[in-house]
């Protein structure tokens, strides 16, 4: 039986509201694509949104997420299936 919770929870749509909401931005303005660094995080936001995703079951961390820093890479690690092609990892 697959796990779809984790899915469910950090779904691209989820992560671009909670990035939307700590850069106090419409979530339409958040690029799946590019660098949440260019777009404005900054490494204590980054720390605040590991926190929230960890209370929630997320298993990736700062470092990891710190190094793929889009939107996209973030669903992909945190493993919704739509987030990227890492389908074979």
């Amino acid at each position: 039986m697959a796990d779809t919770a984790g899915q469910q929870t950090f779904a691209l749509e989820r992560l671009a509201r909670d990035v939307a909401d700590l850069l106090y931005v419409e979530v339409g303005e958040i690029d799946p694509d590019e660098s949440l660094i260019d777009q404005g995080l900054d490494s204590i936001r980054l720390m605040a949104l590991v926190e929230t995703w960890r209370g929630d079951g997320a298993e990736a961390g700062f470092v990891e997420l710190a190094e793929r820093p889009t939107l996209r890479a973030w669903a992909a690690l945190l493993g919704h299936p739509s987030g990227a092609s890492r389908a074979g990892r």
